[in-house]
């Protein structure tokens, strides 16, 4: 069976992304092709023990000083607790959550690692795992390439 070879969209350096479960929408990411998984920005990281015994994991998105901080807790029962290797080389243990990101218009099911990441520019990586699934390309000349896509699409010139 000959598989069919699906062309490669284009994503710039820098991406504005939206995260449809959390109800946020154009937030700033960065590609990164040495990160393995993705990572979005979370303060107030901690456990909860839910009545039937199971760990709830409580964190809020992002922070006060973001456009798109809402203030609003989100909890999940899905989550892993992994070795993670950041930038610096360190390994560090992150909780990592399964979400959709939304790139082109698509929703993208990927996982991401939840780390505090304000001393970072952008508060969302976007590693090699959801480029490959995604079958996306980086063109680190350019900016922005999902959210213009939209736009174009939205509003195509006469």
């Amino acid at each position: 069976m000959i598989k069919k070879r699906v062309p490669k969209r284009v994503v710039g350096r820098q991406e504005l992304v939206d995260f449809p479960q959390f109800k946020l929408r154009g937030v700033e990411a960065k590609i990164d092709t040495g990160a393995y998984t993705g990572a979005i920005h979370c303060s107030d990281i901690h456990i909860d023990t839910l009545p039937d015994g199971r760990e709830l994991l409580c964190v809020l998105l992002l922070d006060p000083s973001h456009p798109n901080f809402n203030g609003r807790p989100l909890q999940f029962v899905d989550f892993s607790l992994r070795d993670i290797k950041s930038s610096n080389g360190d390994v560090q243990e992150r909780y990592v959550i399964q979400t959709v990101i939304q790139l082109f218009g698509e929703d993208i099911s990927a996982e991401f690692s939840l780390s505090d990441r304000s001393d970072m520019r952008y508060p969302v990586l976007i590693g090699r795992a959801l480029l490959r699934r995604a079958q996306l390309v980086v063109d680190v000349a350019r900016l922005h390439l999902s959210y213009k896509s939209q736009a174009v699409a939205k509003h195509p010139r006469p």
